[in-house]
C-alpha cells in the first residue's frame, strides 16, 4: 500500500475543488485510463464534483454514490475497475464497508481516502484490501496517478494468471497459434467467414479434429475484433478437474471451500473485456453446463461462496472435437446450450483435405524450429513433397509439427515420406523431352490427388478440359 501525502515542496496544499483543471489529459498516466470504469464513494458532494471533474473526462465511466447502500447497489448493477472510497462516512466507515464487500465477493482495486493518516487506520486498510492510501486533502495529480497504479497493477495480475494458465492448461507449441496458413478454398473461405463475424458480438461455435486450428482461428476472431486490446483467455475444460472448474470460470471468496484461503477472480473476471474461449466445451458436466448456461445469457457470474453476481462483459467463442448434436441426444450436452452457443458455426478441415497446405506449413516449421533447436534445415525435395501431400494426417497439423521436429532432430525425413512414383521422375529429369516433362508433371499430380482431375488442374493452373485432353491424348498412344 502506498501513502500519498503532500511534500513541503509542492508549496501551499489547495483545495481539492480547486485544482481539478490543472492537469490535462495526457499520456502520464497510463493507457489503460480511459478504458477505465470508476466508482467514487464519499458523502461530500464537493469532493465527488471534483473526482467527476477530474476522472470524468479521462476515463470510459465513472459512477458516483453518496453513501454505502447507493454504493452496494451500484456494485451488484456493474463492474468497477476501481473504487475510490472515502474512508469517514455517515453510519459506516469506508473500511467496514470494503470488508464486507470483500466478503461476498468483490475483486477490485480500492483507493481510500482519508484526512487522518494514523496507523491504525492504513493497518486497518490494508487488512481490507484497500491497495492504495491518498491523504486530504490532495492534488488531482495525485489521485489520477493512484487510479493509473491500481490499473496497471490489475492488468499485469491478469496477464501473469492468464500466462500461468495457458502454461498449465495446453502442451501445444506456441507455432500452433500463430495464424491461420494456406490457400486452399477451405482455408479462404473459413478467413472471409472470419473477417465478417469478428467485429460482431455473436457467439462462435468452432468444430473439427484435435489439431485442425480450432485455436488458431478463435485468436484470429479476437484480433479482428473491437476487443483486440483486451485479454483473450483460452480454457481448455477437460484439462480442468470437474470439481475445480466452477472455481476456476467464476473465481470464489475467502474460506468457500477448503484451502481457499484468499478469495480469487475467475477466468472470467480475468477475460473482462476481452474474448473468453472455452475449448473442449462438451467435456463439461451437466451440473457446469447449466451454470455457463445462466453466465451466458445474464453476462453475470456469481464466485463460489459469494453471495453477489458480479457483472462480465465478454465476447465468447467455443469449440469442440465432439459431434455436439449426437451428445444432445445421447443426453450428455444440453440443449438449450447447444442451441446457445451454435449461433455461427465454423468447421475446421482436416489438414489431409487441405491439399498443398501441408507444405506451406511444413516449409513453416522446418524455418521456425531449426532456429529454435539450432540444427540446419532439412531439405524437402520432390519426393518428400509428394510423401508429405499424400500422407493422410490423423493427427493434422500438431502431427505434422512433431514430424518436422523429429527430422530435424534425426537429420532426414522418415522413409513412409518419399514418394517412390516421384524419385523415378526426378531421375528422368535430366534427359526427357518437353512432352515428356509435361507428361510426367502431369501424371504425377493426378498420383498426389488420387486421380482427381479438378483438384489437379487447380493445382497446376488449367482447365479441367486440358487435362482431359492430355490423358485422352496419352491413352491413345
Amino acid at each position: 500500500m502506498r501513502s500519498t501525502v503532500l511534500g513541503a515542496s509542492e508549496g501551499a496544499a489547495p483545495s481539492a475543488g480547486n485544482d481539478a483543471g490543472h492537469s490535462g489529459p495526457g499520456p502520464e498516466f497510463g493507457p489503460w485510463l480511459e478504458k477505465a470504469s470508476i466508482l467514487i464513494v464519499d458523502d461530500e458532494p464537493g469532493m465527488r464534483n471534483f473526482l467527476v471533474r477530474t476522472l470524468g473526462p479521462r476515463a470510459k465511466r465513472v459512477e458516483e454514490a453518496a453513501d454505502c447502500e447507493e454504493a452496494t447497489a451500484l456494485l451488484d448493477q456493474h463492474h468497477f475497475d476501481v473504487v475510490i472510497l472515502d474512508n469517514i462516512m455517515p453510519g459506516k466507515s469506508g473500511v467496514e464497508w470494503l470488508t464486507e464487500q470483500r466478503e461476498i465477493g468483490f475483486f477490485s482495486d480500492a483507493i481510500l481516502m482519508t484526512a487522518y493518516a494514523d496507523l491504525d487506520t492504513a493497518i486497518k486498510a490494508l487488512r481490507a484490501g484497500a491497495v492504495d492510501f491518498v491523504l486530504k486533502p490532495f492534488r488531482s495529480n495525485q489521485i489520477l496517478n493512484a487510479v493509473a497504479r491500481c490499473l496497471d497493477r490489475m492488468r499485469l495480475r491478469r496477464e501473469n494468471h492468464v500466462l500461468r494458465h495457458e502454461l498449465r492448461a495446453t502442451s501445444d507449441h506456441v507455432l500452433l497459434r500463430d495464424k491461420l496458413i494456406g490457400y486452399s478454398p477451405q482455408i479462404q473461405e473459413i478467413r472471409e467467414t472470419i473477417a465478417r463475424v469478428a467485429p460482431l458480438p455473436t457467439s462462435i461455435l468452432i468444430s473439427g479434429e484435435s489439431g485442425t486450428g480450432k485455436e488458431v482461428t478463435a485468436r484470429s476472431l479476437h484480433a479482428l475484433s473491437d476487443r483486440a486490446e483486451k485479454p483473450f483467455v483460452p480454457i481448455n475444460c477437460a484439462a480442468i478437474p470437474s470439481e475445480m472448474i466452477e472455481a476456476e470460470l467464476f473465481g470464489h471468496v475467502k474460506g468457500a471451500f477448503t484451502g481457499a484461503q484468499a478469495a480469487r477472480d475467475g477466468l472470467f473476471m480475468h477475460a473482462q473485456g476481452g474474448t473468453l474461449f472455452l475449448d473442449e466445451v462438451g467435456e463439461l458436466s451437466l451440473a457446469t453446463q447449466s451454470k455457463l448456461l445462466r453466465a451466458i445469457e445474464s453476462r453475470r457470474v456469481r464466485p463460489v461462496g459469494s453471495e453477489r453476481e458480479a457483472p462480465v462483459d465478454l465476447r465468447f467463442v467455443f469449440a469442440t472435437n465432439a459431434d455436439l448434436e449426437a451428445e444432445v441426444e445421447a443426453g450428455r450436452f444440453r440443449a438449450d446450450l447447444f442451441y446457445r452457443i451454435n449461433v455461427m458455426h465454423i468447421e475446421m478441415p482436416p489438414l489431409s483435405q487441405r491439399g498443398d497446405d501441408v507444405l506451406e506449413l511444413a516449409e513453416l516449421f522446418m524455418t521456425k524450429l531449426s532456429k529454435q533447436l539450432g540444427v540446419r534445415e532439412v531439405p524437402m525435395d520432390a519426393s518428400v513433397r509428394a510423401g508429405l501431400t499424400r500422407y493422410e494426417w490423423p493427427g493434422n497439423v500438431r502431427e505434422l509439427r512433431n514430424l518436422i521436429e523429429r527430422t530435424l532432430i534425426l537429420g532426414k525425413f522418415p522413409a513412409e515420406f518419399r514418394d517412390e512414383f516421384a524419385d523415378q521422375g526426378a531421375q528422368a529429369e535430366s534427359d526427357e523431352t518437353l512432352d515428356e516433362m509435361e507428361r510426367r508433371h502431369i501424371l504425377a499430380m493426378l498420383h498426389k490427388t488420387n486421380g482427381n482431375r479438378n483438384e489437379a488442374a487447380r493445382r497446376l493452373g488449367v482447365s479441367r478440359k486440358t487435362i482431359d485432353r492430355k490423358c485422352a491424348s496419352w491413352e491413345q498412344e
